[in-house]
């Protein structure tokens, strides 16, 4: 016995005409279903879409005309080619028959070579149809996955590169006014520029092993982590960047809340496209606020904004809060913020295809945290987010 070649539907009205091609057809290797009318034919068709159909055009009830038709009208069945089968040989009959969605025409009596033949072609034509439709929707998934890539490498490689920029921007001009070839720098601040380096290099090593986020998902290598230190070293880093714009960060974050299991880089990420988008989209003189505490969700408005069942939040879970005094928005619009390449009423005005807060999204969530904003116009901004406690 041959193996199985196709999945074909045969119809026709004519018991011995159903019988006759059904079994040369199985005898060539096909799995062959038989339909005796056009409506058992399209019952047929919406349980098991068969690879072709072989339809006459004379029958009762229902003609093969109107059953193409129908087939042709489905979204879930418009692909599937029809060939009719008919001893019909008029020229008009056959101009209708393409007319209504069929692919091929044969008259009878047939040839079982010819039969063969025509099946074959179509069976051909589906193959290389699918494999082009799965080359096609592999390209544009890698064609995304290079975007967001780009953009984690362009996007948070320029915070860092740019607070580092200034420090040494800063010393370039005290220089200039000392008029002066050297100048002194304190250990601390070499210290905060060597970590401002291995930052960025921890950054380039972590998107190079990853490649990207939505393919192999965000790889995270989770420790014990005190919030308070690293909203410390936070402050510390970002303090050129918040002097050039004007803008303050408090830090309200208890220095005995218990650690949170997370990935440090990549939380440290979360921090910075939250910081850098709230400059970005604020005037200068900015006031920011960073807090965290153990989530209740009995007292929190987070659940209602979440739109979230109670039960979905967990108890031994963090919820950190990064709020502004700035322009805000309005609930709408903060609802579609960490949507890919949603980008702020100013975007125009700057650089990056809209993936900090996406991407923000994609790190907590690969977290089991989630993440999400409560905002008005004219009310700033609260944005926050969950990390389970360290057990």
């Amino acid at each position: 016995m041959t193996k199985d070649k196709g999945n074909l539907l045969v119809v026709d009205d004519t018991p011995d005409n159903l019988r006759l091609l059904s079994a040369m057809l199985s005898e060539q290797g096909y799995k062959v279903r038989k339909a005796l009318n056009g409506q058992i034919a399209l019952n047929t068709v919406s349980q098991v879409p068969p690879d072709v159909i072989l339809l006459d055009i004379n029958m009762a009830g229902m003609n093969g005309y109107e059953v193409c038709k129908i087939l042709k009208s489905d979204q879930e069945t418009q692909d599937i080619p029809v060939i009719f089968i008919s001893a019909l040989d008029d020229v008009l009959d056959k101009v209708k028959a393409f007319e209504v969605g069929g692919v091929d025409y044969i008259t009878k009596p047939f040839q079982c070579e010819e039969v063969i033949a025509r099946i074959e072609n179509q069976l051909t034509i589906q193959r290389q149809r699918k494999q082009l439709q799965q080359e096609i929707n592999e390209r544009q998934k890698t064609e995304e996955t290079l975007r967001v890539y780009l953009h984690a490498v362009s996007h948070d490689l320029r915070n860092p590169v740019l607070g580092l920029s200034m420090v040494l921007k800063n010393f370039l001009k005290r220089a200039k006014i000392q008029k002066t070839e050297t100048i002194n720098i304190s250990k601390t601040v070499l210290q905060q520029m060597v970590a401002s380096c291995d930052r960025q290099l921890n950054l380039i090593n972590s998107l190079v092993e990853t490649q990207q986020f939505e393919m192999g998902g965000v790889a995270l290598n989770c420790q014990p982590l005190n919030l308070f230190s690293l909203s410390q070293k936070l402050v510390t880093e970002w303090e050129p960047m918040l002097q050039e714009h004007q803008a303050s960060l408090e830090i309200l974050i208890p220095s005995d809340l218990p650690c949170v299991k997370a990935d440090s880089d990549r939380l440290w990420r979360v921090f910075e496209n939250l910081l850098a988008n709230a400059l970005k989209h604020n005037q200068p003189g900015l006031k920011l606020t960073l807090d965290a505490e153990i989530f209740n969700p009995e007292t929190s408005e987070i659940v209602i904004q979440n739109e979230s069942s109670k039960s979905e939040f967990k108890i031994n879970m963090i919820v950190c809060k990064f709020m502004d005094n700035g322009v805000g928005m309005t609930p709408e619009k903060g609802k579609t913020l960490f949507e890919r390449y949603h980008r702020g009423d100013g975007a125009n005005k700057t650089l990056g295809l809209g993936l900090g807060l996406y991407l923000c999204r994609q790190i907590i969530e690969a977290h089991g945290g989630q993440i999400g904003v409560i905002t008005h116009p004219n009310e700033g901004a609260k944005f926050w987010f969950t990390l389970p406690i360290f057990s």
